[in-house]
């Protein structure tokens, strides 16, 4: 048995949890920001790190005694370095760093991309644990800050297929929200209009980027900004909601599917919180012609127990992080 404790603060979510094998929530704590930032319309670095400063140990408190373990029952430290926000990582970075130095644990870094990953390997609260995705399988990690694809080969084996040319899918829909005058997060909000609405009203552009696994969401968000400008009031928010996010979630599908077809993988993942989208799931798993795996919604946003899980891959594998691990805001999964 072997429980690893995860710390995540990429962005603005300050969250800790402990993992058992790998899959097992013994705890997940997650104090997220989105009031904090609301009246910006986006996250603010600098308010996101002075906020992890004063929420960090709570957390780490609470997951402890939700875990009901002692710092004697910790096999390892698991934190993200990167990709994110220099000072947001610095923080959790430091913490994990502290902690691993006093209680004589091993510190494991972890790449937040790779988290999403290893977040499919989750058992939920009461879940009976089933299988694991087969290799090699596709993911696509879609949220705020990143739209990738990656083929997994084999465990922490990765090779990047595609990525985001300019938006990630997540920033798309904030954008896409902020024009409706919908409000903050975007995504959730545009999935809610556009549950009222006529998706095929408003036939806004695909960008296929013919050729290529990559992503391109800047000209869709400028076409939905023309297309507003021209309507009359009151907008047809909803029509116009379905329209923008039909036209997000064609693409992603459309392009992992052939991704799963041209690398002959055995299944499709998703992770990300732009995974907890319903209609992507839904379509994904229709037009998909091998088993889609999805995390649990609530484990599609950041948490410290996808941390925790590919801290624990990476134990297993023995590789150890030294004190001297830094930030890296920019880092790849491949």
């Amino acid at each position: 048995m072997t429980r690893i404790l995860g710390i995540e603060t990429s962005c603005d979510e300050t969250a800790a949890a402990v993992v058992r094998d790998g899959r097992f929530i013994e705890s997940n704590r997650v104090a997220a920001q989105i009031e904090l930032h609301r009246r910006y319309g986006g996250v603010v670095p600098e308010v996101a790190s002075r906020a992890h400063l004063a929420t960090m140990l709570p957390v780490l408190q609470e997951a402890l005694e939700q875990a009901q373990v002692g710092w004697s029952g910790l096999d390892a430290v698991a934190v993200t370095y990167g990709p994110g926000l220099a000072g947001a990582l610095l923080v959790g970075l430091n913490v994990a760093k502290a902690l691993a130095y006093a209680r004589g644990l091993p510190l494991i870094g972890v790449n937040h991309l790779e988290g999403h990953v290893y977040a499919n390997w989750l058992v939920a609260d009461g879940a009976v644990a089933d299988g694991t995705p087969p290799f090699p399988f596709v993911c696509l990690i879609v949220s705020g800050g990143h739209s990738d694809l990656v083929l997994v080969e084999q465990h922490l084996r990765y090779r990047r297929l595609g990525r985001t040319r300019d938006d990630a899918a997540g920033e798309a829909f904030d954008k896409a929200a902020r024009i409706l005058g919908l409000g903050y997060p975007g995504g959730p909000a545009i999935q809610q209009a556009a549950e009222q609405g006529d998706r095929r009203r408003f036939p806004l552009p695909r960008a296929w980027l013919a050729g290529s696994s990559d992503f391109s969401f800047s000209g869709l968000k400028t076409a939905l900004l023309r297309l507003v400008a021209s309507l009359g009031q009151p907008l047809p928010v909803a029509d116009l909601a379905a329209s923008f996010q039909d036209a997000v979630v064609d693409v992603l599908v459309s392009k992992t599917v052939q991704a799963a077809r041209d690398t002959s993988a055995r299944a499709i993942t998703l992770g990300g919180g732009v995974a907890a989208n319903l209609p992507l799931r839904q379509h994904m798993a229709e037009r998909s012609p091998v088993p889609v795996y999805c995390p649990p919604v609530p484990l599609c946003t950041d948490n410290g127990a996808m941390i925790a899980a590919a801290g624990f891959v990476r134990y297993q594998a023995g590789a150890r992080s030294g004190l001297d691990l830094d930030v890296v805001p920019n880092l790849p999964i491949a």
